[in-house]
């Protein structure tokens, strides 16, 4: 059972993250905490939704921002909340945040390699291949079997997973 918070967040935050997939290996931005000695973590590139935007602009925006490659927006595959007070473990994020993201299937349409508004902790954006996710710090974690699946040509599983990290 997912742990519930005992105040609510202040701030309902949507995004829209982008799971392309090419040539077999599967597109991520790789991610550091200052301070902190743990391994890196890796998440899809996207981020959030300014008023006024679909999700689908939403998402050619940041993806092109984060990482210098154009895409074309697909169908969602999954939602993911994450009420950030319900992870004190997570120390970098804001507890007051509500996080709301969808997850599309997305095609590259071109990598002009010149990201230029890199996420403060994004240290790199690597293609990786699904054996790799294994031996990485990946979020959501919780994703993992579902994006294996998708990724072997299988059915994607539930598109709603709650609050999970």
């Amino acid at each position: 059972m997912a742990r519930q918070v005992t105040t609510a967040p202040k701030r309902l935050r949507p995004s829209a993250k982008a799971v392309v997939v090419h040539g077999g290996r599967l597109l991520v931005t790789r991610n550091r905490t200052p301070g902190d000695d743990g391994p890196d973590w890796h998440i899809f590139p996207g981020g959030g939704q300014h008023p006024g935007e679909t999700l689908h602009t939403t998402l050619v925006r940041e993806v092109r921002e984060e990482t210098g490659i154009e895409i074309t927006a697909g169908p969602l595959l999954w939602i993911r909340e994450l009420i950030i007070a319900n992870r004190p473990e997570r120390g970098e994020l804001n507890p007051e945040e509500h996080a709301l993201e969808f997850m599309f299937s997305c095609e590259l349409v071109a990598d002009r390699g010149d990201a230029h508004e890199e996420d403060q902790y994004q240290v790199s954006v690597e293609w990786i291949s699904p054996d790799e996710l294994d031996g990485l710090r990946f979020y959501p974690a919780a994703l993992v079997p579902s994006l294996r699946s998708y990724l072997a040509g299988g059915e994607p599983g539930p598109v709603y997973m709650g609050d999970v990290d």
